[in-house]
């Protein structure tokens, strides 16, 4: 018993000797700590992370002298060797620029953006810590080449290289691998319900076409944002930011926006963390009164007024005895919604490592909900919509399997345009309404404008007005009734199904290449109880998969790199697709510090699940998806008791056009056959070259892309005689008495619409080490209207944009500032919901920081639009003025 003692404490005393401790802290030029360093012993997997006075604490199992390596993202990597233990160790890291930055999406495996094959831009924690902008989200509107929509103060779309309204379907948003996308919607709702800025470790943008990996949808561009891993980055942090909102229309208001983030290693094997963030404020107030069908006309100059944010007065109708088109009486947006901000975000996650390697197994758990306005067909206000979203993922080095399912819940969303149509209808119908207005004006005396008058003033007499006890009571009945027949409500619990996985077999094939190969299934299950999709019998559910390989090879002492892709995807209710893609790049000078590349890629997008199952009155015309199943599911019923299905406007119709033509003719004009084809997927072939540079305190990157679509998926408006085939004296006699239904039908452009572009970025360091980044964007696309007179393309995108930053870091001991400046052209808005142009503007940000050291703290004062004029991106959006505020952020890695 003594020997086995004596054995166990000597064994004891061994382990205990052989065991270092290492302590040290990690700085920058500047002697500035760096929080979240990562530590580990060279050669080993032996690590650990700084805190947030980047002090840190290892254990090895050797004697010194041995080597450990510090690194961090943006800086370079730095190591040094340990020849004793008795001394505190400082290790310097010296800030890199951005072309040495670690980027995964472009390739789906680790590379340096200086050899990415593709364009790709990147927004990590330094740019969310200096950003001017209120938030990290709204600061990526700085990348070159990005557009940021504005539907509202909590609601952005990120747009890049053209053809996008807010519902933004050929851009992909994607937070820990999980698509953000509204199911239903079928577009990212901004960061309204994404993510915490706190938990973000690095955002990445492709800004082209990237379905050759990222499979349907990956068309114009795709966003990864990724989070930190709470084995990584430990510890409470917390934010605080408040502040004030400044419009003419809606005055000046507060906004407040604080948050939590708290992740903790239970064991080298167990972590976790969870997240939270509320953010309340006071929307930006929509309140144009301009006219759509008669701009420069009020509403006392035209009896057919259709006002821009004024809704019920789309109705129109053709009175006879000379009075002709007449709208009815509408409400201003602000009478039918109380503007008010809300975003609540909770997340969690569980990290499980079993077996002690790099094999993780993660739950991620996101819960969202908002209060916001959106702009689509028509505007929406957006109430107590709620999002969430589970993720099950097993991963390692070299593969990944993961499974989550987005589910959403409208909650109490309604349309804005239908409120103020049925508050009218509750009031009095449309029938009466309008047979009131033609009785007083063939029994007034007067111009005709005195009997406009007079007729507008007799029909609306005892209208439920704004603020009374009557509108209340039509205005809760209307917004909680889900039948846009009667009422405004936006139902929908649509789900969304993904699987997907990948595996990297370089470690293997790292002699020959590197090779991947992987693959995703997806299914939709669309439920909205009929009220704007067709799924008024139960859900309708249908499905896409696809597979896809890359290999890529480095030649020529590494200079050289090849890189080709191939994916092959099938929908349900389509045919197959391939997706190749190829790219090459070559490393020049002696230094390896210039860089060219080009690529050629197609990309792909199925129809959205509204281009296929929507069945929406909007009032003015129906929208009808124009899936096969879908034309006979959409019905409906005049007053006259004709019965028609959606059917009739890709089978029976007219061109709006032609139709527009021939009653302006008084019946002279030829009608023009539309019965447009239903939607099949859209392609593009995307054609990039660029060249990467880094000359020491200047850094360039130049890139020019081509693009050419094929099938391009939009809407078209046509006219459905609701007697006789189109070409029939019958057909031309329904058109001429009225006898019709409008419908925007979802089909493809047969002309050839192509876009080019060209992007210049430069980044430099001047008068010592201040940072100046400037970029210019040119954006123009080759489509000639008058091929297709109805067609709208949406691009949406102004022709020159200028972006520029200048800022200091640490300017003085803790105390740093960075300015932003962005300038848009003029460009024409298009969307089904308006028209319009969008004047050229600039927007003038900037923001000054403190840093506290001892209280792990920094303060944030600063200001988005500072004094600059009040803009909008889109029209019927609400402008956009100035936004002030000071943060406090503690403890944020």
């Amino acid at each position: 018993m003594k020997k086995i003692t004596f054995v166990v404490v000597l064994l004891m005393c061994f382990i205990s000797n052989a065991q270092t401790t290492i302590n040290g802290r990690v700085v920058d030029d500047f002697n500035q700590p760096i929080p979240g360093a990562n530590i580990s012993l060279k050669g080993e997997s032996i690590g650990t992370v700084t805190d947030f006075d980047g002090i840190f604490t290892l254990t090895v199992t050797k004697e010194p002298p041995f080597t450990i390596t510090a690194s961090s993202i943006g800086y370079e990597e730095s190591s040094v060797e340990v020849t004793s233990t008795a001394e505190e160790v400082v290790i310097v890291l010296t800030e890199g620029n951005v072309l040495d930055l670690i980027v995964i999406s472009a390739s789906r495996a680790p590379e340096r953006l200086f050899e990415s094959p593709v364009s790709i831009e990147r927004f990590g924690v330094k740019e969310i810590k200096n950003t001017p902008s209120v938030d990290f989200y709204d600061g990526l509107e700085n990348l070159k080449g990005v557009d940021v929509n504005a539907n509202s103060l909590t609601f952005k779309s990120i747009n890049t290289r053209g053809f996008a309204t807010f519902t933004n379907t050929r851009f992909v948003q994607l937070i820990d691998g999980m698509d953000n996308t509204s199911p239903s919607l079928n577009f990212a709702l901004g960061n309204l319900i994404g993510m915490n800025e706190l938990d973000v470790e690095n955002v990445e943008l492709l800004p082209g076409a990237s379905s050759a990996l990222y499979g349907a949808n990956a068309f114009n561009g795709i966003l990864f944002m990724t989070s930190k891993s709470p084995f990584d980055k430990q510890g409470i942090s917390a934010y605080a930011k408040g502040g004030f909102t400044s419009q003419d229309a809606a005055g000046t208001n507060d906004f407040y926006d604080v948050g939590i983030r708290m992740a903790h290693a239970f064991t080298d094997n167990l972590a976790a963390k969870v997240n939270f963030s509320y953010l309340t404020a006071t929307d930006w107030f929509a309140t144009s009164e301009a006219n759509t069908e008669n701009p420069g006309q009020s509403r006392l100059l035209d009896p057919a007024y259709n006002g821009l944010n004024v809704y019920g007065d789309e109705f129109t109708q053709n009175l006879p005895g000379g009075i002709g088109e007449v709208s009815r009486t509408g409400y201003n947006e602000l009478d039918l919604t109380d503007y008010n901000a809300e975003s609540i975000k909770f997340d969690g996650a569980v990290h499980y490592k079993p077996f002690h390697n790099d094999l993780e197994i993660i739950y991620a758990g996101k819960l969202g909900k908002g209060q916001t306005i959106f702009q689509d067909s028509n505007r929406f206000s957006l109430n107590d919509f709620f999002f969430q979203q589970h993720k099950l993922e097993v991963r390692n080095d070299n593969f990944f399997v993961r499974g989550y399912i987005s589910a959403e819940d409208a909650g109490d969303t309604y349309d804005l345009v239908f409120t103020g149509v049925n508050i009218n209808r509750r009031w009095k119908s449309d029938e009466d309404w309008f047979n009131e207005y033609a009785t007083t004006f063939a029994t007034t005396v007067g111009t005709d404008q005195q009997r406009h008058e007079a007729a507008r003033t007799f029909a609306d007499r005892d209208r439920l007005e704004p603020g009374t006890e009557g509108f209340e009571t039509a205005f809760n009945e209307v917004t909680s009734t889900p039948d846009f027949q009667t009422g405004s409500r936006f139902k929908s619990k649509t789900e969304l199904r993904h699987v997907d996985a990948n595996y990297n077999f370089g470690h293997i094939t790292n002699n020959f290449a590197d090779i991947q190969v992987g693959g995703s299934f997806r299914e939709y299950s669309l439920n909205s109880a009929g009220t704007f999709y067709t799924d008024f019998d139960g859900a309708i559910d249908y499905s896409e998969i696809g597979v896809y390989s890359q290999i890529q090879k480095k030649l020529l002492d590494d200079r050289l790199k090849l890189t080709g892709s191939v994916r092959y995807d099938k929908s349900q209710l389509f045919d197959g697709n391939f997706s190749p893609r190829l790219s090459i790049g070559y490393t020049l000078g002696k230094n390896r510090n210039r860089n060219l590349r080009a690529s050629i890629q197609t990309g792909f997008r199925n129809p959205t699940t509204q281009n296929l199952y929507l069945g929406l009155d909007i009032g003015a015309a129906a929208i009808v998806g124009s899936a096969p199943d879908n034309l006979d599911r959409f019905t409906r019923t005049t007053t006259s008791g004709v019965t028609y299905t959606g059917r009739i406007a890709y089978e029976n119709s007219y061109t709006r056009e032609s139709v527009q033509a021939f009653a302006a003719s008084g019946g002279t004009t030829a009608l023009v056959i539309a019965n447009p084809d239903i939607v099949k997927p859209e392609k593009v072939t995307a054609i990039e070259v660029g060249y990467r540079a880094d000359f020491g305190k200047l850094l360039l990157d130049l890139s020019g892309y081509y693009n050419m679509y094929q099938d391009f998926i939009s809407t078209v408006d046509v006219i459905s005689p609701l007697d006789g085939q189109v070409g029939s004296a019958e057909a031309q006699t329904a058109i001429a008495t009225g006898n019709f239904a409008a419908f925007q039908a979802t089909t493809n452009s047969e002309v050839d619409i192509n876009s080019y572009g060209a992007i210049l970025g430069i980044s430099a360091k001047v008068f010592g080490d201040f940072d100046l980044g400037a970029s210019y964007a040119y954006a123009k696309q080759d489509f000639d209207q008058e091929e297709d007179p109805g067609f709208r393309t949406n691009f949406n995108t102004p022709e020159h944009k200028v972006k520029a930053n200048f800022g200091h870091d640490n300017l003085f001991k803790n105390f740093g500032f960075n300015t932003a400046v962005k300038w848009s052209g003029e460009y024409t808005w298009e969307s089904a919901f308006a028209v319009g142009e969008v004047p050229s503007f600039t927007v003038f940000d900037a923001q000054f920081n403190y840093r506290i050291p001892s209280l792990k703290t920094t303060l944030k004062l600063g200001g988005a639009n500072i004094g600059g004029s009040e803009y909008f991106t889109a029209v019927g959006t609400a402008p956009i003025g100035s936004q002030y505020y000071l943060g406090l952020t503690i403890n944020n890695f």
